[in-house]
């Protein structure tokens, strides 16, 4: 991957444990990341006026990509309930390279190396420490958050087939970010009969504050993966962990323990050795 690539996911993957942690600190999570979707439609809307239309092939994984963020803003708001940011996030993320590099090998002609094998095992081991151990997440948040990354990585598939074909990646952001954005309110509205907004309340102010962030974070990686490989592009972004727990332990006073660091970093290590093609 070029410096550019690099500096681009490294950039996206600080942004995208912040909105995480946001989300982790909301009082009710569903009306966060409700807020948090509303939020990047609206942004959303100069861009889409300003910028050209996307290819038409484009526009198939458009649609499947904003359905399978539905699937994983519900997963995500489940696995939050059950679990702490410093738990869920490593093996939500850890996990997606695995299936992210064996999607784009059977949907993209993307081939597995050695190093990608490598990296394969430590995020595994990674994941299976912090699945077991004294402290560790309870079963019911390790089942969401695996679930959580395989919607990470069915819309990371997606969007990089979906903004290769585009022709113009940030118009295809624009877009799909437009049209994520209605879902999640209006799932709100039929579970909770009521979807109420203050836009002077503090936390309405975070959540639309962690949806901005949110948009820019997984723009830098739509436009990252139209122009390097995508499990790479998946792994590199997934060092996201260790600013996860780190945000956790100082800002959301969760512990981090030399188990959960020990973990965090072989996710980290084996997410590396992903980004190395043989």
């Amino acid at each position: 991957m070029t410096p550019t690539i690099i500096a681009l996911v490294l950039c996206a993957a600080l942004l995208h444990a912040s909105w995480n942690a946001v989300l982790r600190s909301g009082a009710d999570r569903l009306w966060s990341i409700a807020v948090m979707s509303l939020a990047s439609g609206v942004v959303s809307v100069p861009a889409v006026l300003v910028l050209a239309l996307p290819a038409a092939p484009s526009w198939p994984y458009i649609l499947l990509s904003a359905a399978l963020h539905v699937g994983y803003n519900l997963f995500l708001v489940s696995a939050y309930r059950h679990g702490e940011l410093g738990q869920v996030y490593p093996v939500a993320r850890g996990s997606s390279p695995l299936l992210v590099t064996l999607g784009a090998a059977l949907f993209a002609g993307e081939r597995l190396g050695l190093p990608a094998l490598l990296g394969v095992t430590f995020v595994s081991l990674g994941i299976i420490s912090l699945a077991r151990g004294k402290g560790s997440a309870r079963p019911v948040s390790i089942g969401t958050a695996l679930a959580t990354g395989i919607f990470i990585a069915g819309y990371t598939v997606t969007d990089g087939i979906g903004a290769r074909l585009s022709g113009d990646p940030q118009a295809y952001s624009a877009w799909l970010f437009l049209l994520d954005g209605l879902p999640m309110p209006l799932i709100y509205l039929l579970r909770r009969g009521r979807f109420t907004i203050d836009l002077r309340a503090p936390e309405t102010l975070k959540s639309a504050f962690g949806g901005v962030i949110s948009l820019i974070a997984y723009g830098l990686i739509i436009w990252a993966v139209s122009l390097g490989p995508m499990g790479p592009v998946s792994a590199l972004r997934e060092t996201s962990v260790v600013f996860a727990a780190l945000i956790g332990r100082y800002f959301l006073s969760e512990t981090l323990t030399a188990r959960r660091l020990a973990a965090c970093a072989v996710i980290a290590f084996g997410a590396f050795c992903l980004g190395y093609p043989a």
